[in-house]
């Protein structure tokens, strides 16, 4: 069964955006929401123990080879919604991590994240490939949460905005004083289960937490097999055998190494083996 309707695609195409409704079973998000808690060493059931390290002020949380974690990346219906998205079976998905953004807290003033807006893309290089991103709902994320927030439509006619921009813009980040008529900052609630699909030329982000539960959300992208080397794809390897992160400045690791000391390599479905790499899709 299809993930998305022919209007879900149609709304992809205009907004740069689309909601994956259910993709993924509750039980594994909430299997990664206790994994979360498990490596912060925090109690899920005491708000006073969330703003501490190892939780980084905005959230992002250095674990990535976790079995919960490649649960979801290697869930069927996950790969069926990027399929659909680029028209190919033949992908590979990244290796990306966790967020947990807490409410705002007046002790806490330091993980009062108040969001942005970016792109994780240089725009001075378009065109750009096709490529997508995407982010799960691990829990139920409502507007004021500070879940995923983007400009909708706004990736349309992009050249010809930043051909009206000053030479010294910001490629990464867009003026939010200088948007196009009609276009702002949109928030996108979405219930646990659901994966949030934008591409990348979209300007995205997340926003501000001012309600009283935190944010849970675990990074889930793909792309065309055929875009990873041979070297891409050995690293991929090695980091999934040993348990360590991508290994470069986005994606920098935990300095505790929990994930390398205490856990198991994670377990792989025919489906995640070819996700990783680890075995060809022919």
């Amino acid at each position: 069964m299809s993930v998305f309707t022919p209007e879900d695609l149609a709304f992809f195409e205009e907004n740069g955006y689309v909601v994956a409704r259910n993709v993924v079973p509750v039980e594994l998000c909430n299997a990664v929401v206790n994994a979360i808690f498990e490596f912060l060493g925090m109690d899920p059931n005491n708000p006073e123990d969330w703003y501490r390290p190892p939780l980084k002020p905005g959230g992002m949380i250095e674990m990535y080879q976790h079995q919960a974690l490649w649960d979801t990346r290697q869930y069927p219906r996950v790969h069926q919604a990027f399929s659909e998205i680029y028209g190919t079976h033949k992908l590979c998905v990244t290796i990306d991590r966790v967020g947990m953004k807490p409410p705002r807290h007046p002790d806490h003033p330091e993980y009062d994240h108040k969001g942005f807006i970016h792109w994780d893309v240089d725009t001075s290089k378009l065109p750009l490939p096709f490529s997508v991103q995407g982010v799960l709902c691990l829990t139920d994320t409502t507007e004021d949460m500070g879940g995923f927030q983007c400009i909708p439509g706004f990736h349309k006619g992009l050249e010809e905005w930043i051909a009206t921009q000053p030479p010294d813009r910001n490629p990464r980040v867009p003026d939010l004083n200088a948007l196009p008529p009609g276009k702002k900052v949109v928030p996108i609630p979405a219930k646990a289960g659901d994966l949030i699909i934008w591409i990348n030329t979209l300007a995205h982000g997340n926003g501000h937490n001012v309600s009283n539960r935190p944010r849970f959300s675990q990074y889930i992208s793909m792309f065309p097999a055929e875009r990873l080397t041979e070297e891409q794809r050995q690293h991929r390897i090695h980091c999934w055998q040993n348990r360590l992160p991508p290994g470069n400045s986005v994606f920098p690791g935990d300095p505790r190494e929990i994930e390398q000391k205490y856990q198991k390599t994670a377990e792989l479905t025919p489906l995640g083996r070819k996700l990783l790499g680890l075995d060809p899709w022919d």
